[in-house]
């Protein structure tokens, strides 16, 4: 008998890595080789060449750190190479060993390995960062059916997709090395996403490093520089650190034992004493880092703390009473607390595999997602009497609900002007150079005229996280596209070329029909035959035709074609019918 592929949910995790299967109608969490589910993302290389993942690694680190690495998850994307052990790794190569430990667990629990898997990740990864979790997919032998962002994976295992009522959720998802915060509403078989914000590098690791400080401070140590110069007494004193942390939820002082160069902490050890008060004292800029990303996701899902009805804790590190406190503060109560923090993600990685399979046990459940990032081009500003390039121009905003497509007009900027490099970029800044660079578009044979020849810009996003990027020349009516595939997984040419046939469906261009075209003509002369107040307002409404007829929101072009279809009938010159005999669409 042939069996079905396997296709498995993971949280690759900055601290810690999970994988989960979905059978018999709920999500079951897989145990690795010492009985547990938590498996350190930690990457250890031997002497003998020998790699180790895991708790075995994490081990070794206190030993020989040189050999060992952790918190790679925050280079993702960043093209960094890693020396380990004489031998250089990318952070994808390093997460790509920790996944396929966990395929081995499976392996093991069930007998067969995976083939595919959803993978999850920070809703605010970059595309890069994003590209880099499925590259160490691949490189692990798995498909990566799909990336899916952290804080909707947990939304999905707390049950929320079966709620017969509505309400808005925040999630706070504070793991290991990142941060996200996503606010949804929730209602009957849909799950909703309004807003995204985070940091790729800030989480409970940063709360453990400002004890490992303040320790090493207090034995006249350098923290930017002590790893270096007394490397093994640095990793035991982090350990150290990490296990006061944790005390934290059960004790309000805490000893730390100081080791000695060797990273050794015999009988006579050094003791430090750190209170809960001090400890908080020392986060308080942590803190406020925190609230940034908070204040940022309720303004983008445009609302307040009064109208969200429950927050979710996501990650291991919102076991602290310090991070409870913060958010009971900010909520007005106690915080959600259903699940375990550090299994929540993987669970509902499982019930996404089970989304994907039409499973009837997840029933029927319709989600939406939005941009986490601003989407759009390079373009040129003129401040004064001076031409300054390198002014971010955005096309689609972050929290757009996808799929979306949309529009912008940018103008060539000399005569007989006849290419232009449309550069491509992910972010918020006001300057491209503080932004992500994606790819570019040549745009050629524009016909020779003065400067400010028209170039329509139109950007089409899919939930597969394809990106198509479209220049037309109103001139010529000419179109160039390309296709930005970094955010793509889990499509093949065939399922690529549907993809890009069902983004046509998206588009929207009043422009190209004749009969809008008509309309504006008949309107500007109809100008001629007024005067005076009429005169301006109908000009008024006409520039406000004109602005929209470039746009991509059917919406609001209708709206606004149909009060200038208002305005002139007001004014006693309705709009005659088409030359076809049939009557203007209002």
């Amino acid at each position: 008998m042939t069996l079905a592929p396997l296709t498995v949910g993971i949280d690759l995790g900055t601290t810690n890595s999970l994988c989960a299967v979905f059978e018999d109608g709920k999500p079951r969490l897989v145990p690795n080789a010492h009985g547990g589910v938590l498996t350190p993302s930690v990457v250890a290389v031997l002497k003998s060449g020998e790699v180790l993942v895991g708790e075995a690694a994490r081990e070794l680190r206190l030993t020989d750190p040189g050999r060992t690495c952790a918190m790679f998850k925050r280079w993702m994307g960043q093209g960094r190479k890693i020396e380990l052990a004489g031998k250089e790794f990318t952070a994808a190569q390093l997460s790509s060993l920790v996944l396929r430990s966990l395929v081995e667990d499976v392996k093991a629990d069930l007998g067969r390995a995976p083939t595919s898997a959803v993978i999850t990740v920070p809703a605010y990864f970059n595309e890069h960062q994003r590209r880099d979790t499925r590259l160490a997919g691949e490189l692990a032998g798995l498909r990566v059916e799909r990336v899916v962002n952290e804080p909707t994976a947990a939304a999905l295992s707390h049950g929320y997709h079966n709620s017969s009522g509505i309400s808005n959720l925040l999630v706070f998802d504070l793991g290991g090395g990142t941060f996200d915060v996503t606010v949804m509403e929730v209602f009957e078989d849909t799950l909703e996403i309004l807003s995204s914000a985070g940091e790729s590098h800030l989480g409970g690791e940063d709360f453990t490093d400002k004890i490992l400080a303040w320790a090493l401070g207090e034995i006249g140590l350098i923290f930017e520089h002590a790893e270096v110069q007394q490397p093994l007494l640095v990793a035991r004193l982090r350990d150290e650190a990490e296990r006061a942390k944790r005390l934290f939820g059960e004790q309000d002082q805490v000893t730390l034992r100081v080791p000695d160069e060797a990273g050794n902490v015999g009988h006579g050890a050094r003791s430090l004493e750190l209170g809960a008060a001090h400890f908080e004292e020392l986060c308080e800029g942590l803190i406020e880092r925190l609230r940034k990303p908070v204040e940022r996701a309720l303004r983008g899902a445009r609302l307040g703390w009064d109208q969200i009805d429950d927050v979710l804790m996501v990650g291991g590190a919102t076991r602290m009473p310090i991070i409870r406190r913060f958010v009971a503060d900010l909520l007005g109560r106690a915080p959600q607390a259903k699940l375990d923090p550090d299994l929540v993600v993987a669970y509902g990685a499982a019930v996404q595999v089970a989304l994907i399979a039409d499973n009837k046990a997840v029933g029927d459940l319709v989600m939406t997602d939005v941009c986490p990032f601003t989407l759009g081009i390079e373009v040129t500003k003129e401040l004064g009497r001076r031409e300054v390039d390198g002014y971010y121009l955005p096309i689609i905003h972050r929290n757009t609900t996808v799929p979306v497509s949309c529009e912008e007009v940018v103008y060539t900027l000399r005569p007989n002007q006849t290419t232009v490099t449309v550069a491509i970029y992910q972010g918020e800044a006001r300057r491209v150079g503080d932004n992500i660079k994606l790819g570019e578009l040549h745009v050629t044979d524009i016909p020779h005229g003065p400067a400010g020849q028209e170039i329509a810009v139109r950007f089409t996003y899919d939930l597969n996280g394809l990106v198509e990027v479209e220049a037309y020349l109103p001139a010529t009516g000419a179109k160039f596209h390309t296709v930005l595939t970094q955010g793509v997984s889990g499509l093949d040419k065939r399922a690529m070329k549907a993809a890009l046939k069902d983004m046509q469906k998206l588009k929207f261009y009043p422009r190209d029909d004749l009969d809008n075209q008509r309309l504006l003509s008949f309107a500007e002369g109809t100008v001629k035959e007024l005067e005076g107040e009429m005169r301006a307002a109908l000009e008024a409404g006409i520039d406000v035709y004109e602005s929209v007829l470039y746009s991509s929101d059917r919406e609001g072009f209708a709206m606004m074609r149909a009060q200038l279809l208002q305005q002139l009938r007001d004014l006693g010159f309705p709009f005659p019918t088409t030359p076809e005999g049939e009557s203007g669409r209002d």
